[in-house]
């Protein structure tokens, strides 16, 4: 009895571990194969599951994989991922080697298997947050600008609600031909369509401000054409933020930076951490984030005010110009105040065959941006309204307003069906934008009229339901699924003193006739096969199938394959595939009035929507249809030695029918109005006119060049070289679609200067080199990025076209690790102070607003805030 006793105890003893710790609980250390630190922050997933946990700050993790045995694949940015397969619970110890970009897993571009860069049979980036933030940008479109060379965003001046969204877009394509996911789920677009003169006129694209950086552990960047596997909007590109999940530890930061000048001063705090959820691996990850910026001005300062005809030695207007030389204007980047609050969270089932998960997020911010001033000359103020009594009348510079509130959420399931994986979900997102004008009169209302204006607002919205099936049967593997997406775009009127008589000074609100509750659905079918015969060919196919309540349906497809070479020593890889892009609801049924200033004087502009009976009936416009594209993607992936890379891809993309905006369609300068455009002024009592129409072909042609060199010794520390580079060239091939009534009384619809709008507004070249210096505590990087020439032309004379050369922008930043919890940097963007060329005055009067201007607003390559100098600390507890 007693010897059964001790045998039931020894046994107990041995089990006592796995009783702990559950059933199949599997633990362990995950450490550097290199200089044997322990790793933190190392995903621990169990293969083709989303089962997976964290290396806490030790670098431990704990698993409950639920049945066994199972493969677990163990992944961090910069170490090559590896693959172990576990029959039995326990200790299961695991060391990294460090690897290359080219080396990092990727889910974006296939559903069924996770592969590397280099595996992938298109172009894909791959950058970690801590590449973003070694870039010395505030926010992500700035960090991605600075990081991908076919990515470009630039803050925007006096340029309305623009000013707050800074349009983005991959190969000068134009916003709206980028798909944006965030965890592999469509991200809404913005509610704001960019209507004034700025790259990217006409575009609807998603609000990348509305994304912290403190809240992605990685963004993946997809340069091919990918229409048919994500749907609309995916003609450039695809780009994928991946959320952190359950990190090892507490991460707070605060950095903050002013510009040489003294102006621009910016200030951001954020804490990231996560809770665990149960004892399965679940987890909660949370984001708080804030952020402000001060405005920077850069006008010009004439002297004169060349747009009005008043010299400097005016003899009423003389002295006002001398103590205003810069004619009161205030050019630069707007002042801005965010806050950011995201989650992303995921629970396992118990057996470890599926997880519930769920993510979102709201951005609030409030921005002021401003108007052209309204000098004394100009717009009187007899009531005093904005001045003083028995004070001398200065005039006054309206502020444009807003308050965006950008928010979205997905609730999910993934688990296994017969075998296959399924993943099914819904997600909202609606992005909100109310307009106020400020400091601003409407003349019309005389004595009574205020200096506050609520002036309007838009909302759009998507409410999205997934259900995706994929499988990997070894050579083959395949994904099929259906999507079904609502959208919902609203205008809302302004108060009636916005829009009494000529409206608000700067801005006149949206009318009730502008009032707009238009929604439209839309139902996709996609499948996916790859194929691959051999350990290093790979073929692969996809196919989707939309339809569209509002213009019909559309079907698109694509073909790519893929040889490795050598012993995974790089790849050769190419794309072929078609695409399309629904018009958005926005471009559908957008109208308005705006204030604008055209050939030297000031005119109100009216912007009729696409069923508006006076466009489709009286000038005999068309309805919006689909963009189509047709893709191909060619080239290669070369390692040659263990840390140096190369990936060099061409690219030509043929989109046909792009749904553009026109240029103004006003008076035609003879004595008779008896056009069919000019009875349209006259009846709406507006200047000019504007509509959205498919129109126009594009071709563009390019090539991406990347190249990595990391872990050089040099002396006691190792260096990294990054060199990456896009070249391209848009070119509008064919006839302008122009109706017949506009054509027969010779009106244009897209002049020089909005054809160049297409073609040479973007860089046609950019190239970054950045050199990353890692000894001991100390991290040393140097980025320069060259931005190509752009070109500004005019509208209908060459003489006055602009070129502005190419510049290259340094940027310097120092790291400092005070122990493994506590690090801080110092850093100087823009080191060597380089500003755009400043604007020629051959051009006419419009292209610097009478010397308002100092440096080029319709085009726009990196701003022109100059040097910046910026200091952040990070702890983690």
């Amino acid at each position: 009895m007693g010897h059964i006793l001790k045998k039931h105890i020894l046994l107990l003893l041995m089990l006592a571990p796995v009783l702990v710790l559950g059933q199949n609980v599997i633990q362990g250390k995950v450490s550097d194969s290199g200089n044997g630190d322990l790793l933190p922050g190392v995903n621990v997933v169990v293969k083709g599951t989303t089962t997976g946990t964290t290396t806490d700050f030790d670098g431990n993790y704990e698993l409950n994989v639920g049945s066994l045995p199972v493969t677990l694949v163990f992944s961090s940015i910069g170490f090559k991922s590896h693959e172990i397969l576990v029959s039995s619970a326990g200790t299961v110890n695991v060391t990294l080697d460090e690897g290359l970009m080219l080396q990092e897993v990727i889910i974006l571009g296939n559903r069924s298997k996770p592969r590397t860069v280099i595996g992938s049979p298109v172009p894909i980036d791959n950058i970690g947050v801590a590449e973003l933030k070694n870039t010395g940008q505030p926010t992500v479109d700035k960090m991605l600008t600075y990081k991908v060379p076919s990515f470009n965003s630039s803050t925007q001046a006096v340029s309305d609600g623009t000013a707050h969204f800074d349009p983005a877009d991959l190969r000068g394509l134009g916003p709206s031909r980028t798909l944006v996911l965030v965890n592999g789920k469509r991200k809404n677009l913005s509610s704001l369509v960019y209507i004034n003169d700025t790259p990217g006129k006409g575009e609807v694209g998603v609000d990348l401000k509305s994304v912290p950086s403190a809240a992605i552990e990685r963004i993946e960047v997809l340069r091919d054409g990918a229409s048919a596997q994500y749907g609309s909007d995916a003609i450039a590109g695809v780009i994928n933020m991946v959320l952190k999940r359950n990190v090892a530890y507490t991460t707070v930061g605060a950095s903050s930076g002013i510009t040489t000048e003294g102006d621009g001063f910016n200030f951001a705090a954020d804490v990231n951490s996560s809770i665990n959820l149960g004892e399965d691996g679940g987890f909660l990850n949370l984001t708080l984030g804030y952020y402000k910026q001060e405005k920077t001005n850069r006008a010009g300062t004439p002297g004169e005010d060349t747009l009005f005809g008043v010299p400097a030695n005016d003899p009423d207007w003389g002295s006002w110009l001398a103590a205003n030389p810069d004619l009161g204007m205030n050019v630069g980047q707007p002042e801005l105040k965010k806050i950011d609050m995201f989650f992303n969270a995921g629970v396992p089932f118990k057996n470890g065959n599926g997880e519930l998960y769920t993510f979102g997020g709201l951005t609030y911010r409030q921005g002021t941006s401003f108007a052209l001033y309204r000098t004394p000359y100009w717009i009187p103020d007899p009531f005093n309204l904005l001045h003083a009594p028995g004070t001398t009348y200065q005039g006054f510079q309206p502020t444009f307003e807003t308050d965006v509130r950008d928010n979205n959420a997905t609730v999910g399931v993934k688990w296994k069906l017969f075998t296959m994986d399924v993943d099914l979900s819904g997600t909202y997102g609606r992005n909100a934008v109310d307009y106020d004008v400020s400091n601003s009169i409407n003349q019309d209302l005389g004595a009574n009229s205020p200096t506050t204006f609520d002036v309007g607002a838009y909302t759009f919205s998507n409410t999205l339901a997934n259900l995706d099936f994929s499988k990997d049967l070894g050579t083959v593997s395949i994904a099929f699924g259906a999507e079904l997406r609502g959208e919902r775009f609203t205008a809302m009127a302004g108060e009636p003193a916005s829009y009494f008589g000529a409206g608000t000074q700067s801005f006149p609100g949206l009318q009730p006739s502008n009032v707009v509750e238009a929604t439209r659905e839309n139902f996709g079918l996609y499948g996916e096969l790859e194929w691959e015969p051999t350990d290093r060919i790979l073929f692969g196919g996809a196919v989707r199938y939309e339809d569209f309540s509002d213009f019909g349906d559309n079907t698109s497809w694509k073909v790519n394959g893929r040889y490795l070479l050598g012993d995974n020593q790089g790849a050769i890889r190419a794309s072929y595939s078609t695409g399309f892009r629904a018009p958005a609801l926005h471009q559908i049924y957008l109208s308005n009035i705006q204030t604008l200033v055209s050939g030297g004087t000031i005119s109100n502009q009216g912007t009729f929507n696409n069923v508006d009976p006076i466009i489709r009936d009286g000038l005999g416009v068309p309805q919006l249809t689909a963009e189509t594209s047709k893709n191909i993607t060619a080239g290669f992936t070369y390692k040659p030695i263990e840390n140096l890379s190369f990936a060099v891809d061409f690219y030509n993309v043929k989109i046909d029918d792009r749904v553009l905006f026109t240029n103004e369609i006003g008076f035609d300068g003879d004595a008779t109005t008896d056009n069919p455009v000019e009875e349209i002024l006259l009846a709406n009592d507006i200047t000019s006119l504007k509509f959205f129409i498919n129109a126009v072909n594009t071709n563009t042609t390019g090539v991406d060049v990347v190249a990595s060199y990391s872990n050089i010794a040099m002396g006691n520390g190792n260096l990294g070289v990054n060199i990456a580079a896009n070249f391209n060239n848009t070119k509008i091939e064919g006839e302008i679609k122009t109706p017949a009534i506009l054509a027969s009384n010779g009106y244009q619809m897209f002049n020089r200067k909005e054809q160049a709008r297409i073609t040479k507004v973007r860089p046609k070249s950019k190239v970054l080199l950045g050199l990353d210096y890692a000894i001991e505590k100390w991290n040393f990087i140097l980025n320069n990025t060259y931005f190509g020439e752009v070109s500004w032309d005019h509208g209908s004379d060459p003489q006055k076209d602009q070129v502005f050369a190419g510049k290259v922008i340094t940027d310097l930043i120092l790291g400092y690790d005070f122990s493994d919890k506590i690090s801080a940097n110092i850093g100087i963007n823009n080191l060597l102070n380089v500003y755009p060329d400043e604007l020629d005055p051959k051009g006419d009067v419009v292209t610097d607003l009478g010397g308002r201007f100092r440096y080029p607003w319709e085009v726009n390559q990196f701003g022109y805030a100059g040097t910046i100098i910026n200091a952040g600390i990070s702890l983690k507890f």
